[in-house]
């Protein structure tokens, strides 16, 4: 049997990538750092039906995806995100329904000195299985201890190991001693790309009942606002018209008073009189307190003095 070339290889590989794009209108941008063969293997068939997996050197695929751009301009949005160890799951399917998917994948590991810690690592309080010889171990670590029936009993919570930092070969040895596997590898969704659009995978975690409170709670904030505006602007409004309709021959209904009033202003003058006068007249009719009869005495109703 003849070996393909190399050439031939690229051919088909270019065509294969091209395919995809054209045929699935989803995809995520994933990192397989530490992802051995067996495990992705097995990413592979639980995908199956569902998405389907393309790696590859980056130069190659950027490569491809640059040949496709007349075709879909909107694959330019991916360049950008093709660096360091990653690949492409295409899929036609809900992209939530295909991250789970991916995450459900994750195999647990030991923590390697060198590494990058994908996580925080805190070791919790407990009584360990290790005898006393190994105290000055965790003595080095700063790491508080006290025996207890013989065995070395961590006393508190200790931040072993933060996240994005080299794991210390101490700190390894220290979990691997515990039998501890602190982290855990599969495809990481870097980016997604929905329909010529590249967004976070945060995005994807956003509900319709949360996209109904932010909304609602921008009616609200509308609404608020245009309470405290509205009504002063339509009465500002207001005066402007009024203003403009006094100085020239423009007429509508609420104006007609002030031009009557602007033409001969005595016509108001006799008419508020008559209608301050009654007002005067009831203010001077206020009855006044009736005097409370003084009590008669028992004397005067005898009709006579003390002394009589």
């Amino acid at each position: 049997m003849v070996k393909e070339g190399r050439s031939e290889w690229k051919n088909k590989y270019f065509e294969k990538i091209k395919g995809l794009i054209d045929e699935y209108p989803k995809c995520f941008i994933v990192g397989a750092d530490n992802v051995g063969s067996s495990q992705m293997q097995k990413i592979r068939i639980s995908l199956r039906g569902h998405a389907v997996i393309l790696m590859g050197k980056n130069t190659m695929i950027k490569k491809a995806i640059r040949e496709h751009l007349e075709t879909n301009p909107n694959l330019e949005k991916l360049l950008p995100h093709i660096f360091e160890n990653v690949g492409f799951v295409f899929t036609k399917e809900d992209l939530t329904f295909i991250r789970d998917k991916l995450l459900e994948n994750k195999v647990a590991a030991p923590a390697k000195a060198g590494a990058i810690a994908p996580c925080d690592v805190t070791l919790p309080a407990q009584i360990t299985s290790l005898g006393p010889e190994k105290t000055s171990f965790f003595q080095a670590l700063q790491i508080p201890t006290k025996i207890t029936r013989g065995t070395i009993e961590i006393v508190n919570d200790i931040h072993l190991i933060k996240k994005d930092e080299k794991v210390g070969a101490s700190e390894a040895t220290l979990c691997n001693m515990l039998s501890i596997s602190p982290f855990s590898y599969g495809l990481v969704v870097k980016q997604v790309y929905d329909s010529g659009s590249v967004f976070n995978p945060s995005i994807l975690d956003i509900k319709p009942e949360d996209l109904r409170a932010k909304f609602m709670d921008g009616v609200k904030r509308i609404a608020a606002v245009s309470l405290q505006i509205v009504p002063h602007s339509i009465a500002n409004g207001f005066k402007n018209l009024l203003a403009i309709a006094a100085v020239t021959d423009i007429e509508f209904e609420q104006c007609k008073s002030l031009k009557e009033y602007l033409k001969d202003p005595s016509k108001f003058a006799a008419a508020a009189a008559p209608a301050a006068a009654p007002a005067a007249a009831q203010a001077k009719e206020t009855p006044k307190e009736k005097e409370q009869p003084k009590e008669e005495s028992e004397d005067e109703d005898m009709g006579f003095g003390l002394f009589d």
